[in-house]
């Protein structure tokens, strides 16, 4: 049986030329070792993913 995940929401208002523009962000609220987690599975995949298209020599 899974959880229901809650988030955190942060609502900012920006201009962009003559308009205003509003900005919904959610943030999953997660234990500290699962955000850890995701933060370290998150960096490996942009590494690979940067890696693979950058000119360094193996």
């Amino acid at each position: 049986m899974q959880t229901q995940v809650k988030y955190q929401t942060e609502t900012r208002v920006v201009s962009f030329g003559d308009r205003q523009i509003r900005i919904n962000s959610h943030t999953p609220i997660l234990p500290p070792k699962e955000r850890e987690r995701r933060k370290r599975e998150a960096e490996q995949r942009l590494f690979d993913v940067f890696s693979k298209y950058a000119n360094i020599p193996n």
